[in-house]
């Protein structure tokens, strides 16, 4: 496979391409594959930092990085996402890794949150995660509260 080429930016320097394929890719996974009805654009993608992984101009990776304060008291990464076709290729260790550290220089922190979806719980320990609160429900999915500390 070709070199995948990272892009991090903020909200406001994204394009409209880029904005869409990044809502399209979340919504061909979230809403539409994993079949849940909510809403995506929760106006936190504003104040966010984007992470998008582009292969051959079409989007097969991103999370959305999130400042300490907006969606819990440490930073936190969402929206992990990989295209359908690209996984089990090992780029969502790479999307987390580059993730990961993207969130300690953006913000200066040693410490991130995030609200997993229970099945990746494996993933996520492998990645340095640990659980933090008893597993919940969002949006009618299962999901846990982790954290992962330098």
């Amino acid at each position: 496979m070709e070199k995948i080429n990272w892009v991090y930016k903020p909200f406001a320097e994204l394009t409209a391409n880029e904005l869409y394929e990044i809502l399209s890719l979340r919504n061909k996974v979230f809403v539409v594959e994993q079949t849940c009805v909510y809403d995506d654009t929760d106006d936190k993608d504003k104040a966010a930092w984007h992470l998008c992984g582009w292969l051959n101009n079409e989007l097969i990776a991103y999370t959305r990085i999130i400042a300490p304060g907006v969606s819990y008291k440490e930073a936190s990464i969402g929206r992990v996402v990989t295209n359908f076709s690209y996984r089990k290729k090992g780029i969502g260790i790479e999307l987390m890794k580059l993730s990961i550290e993207k969130t300690c220089i953006q913000f200066g922190v040693d410490k991130i949150t995030i609200s997993a979806q229970l099945y990746l719980l494996s993933f996520y320990n492998s990645l340095g995660f640990a659980e933090i609160e008893e597993p919940y429900l969002e949006d009618n999915i299962p999901h846990i509260k982790m954290i992962w500390s330098k």
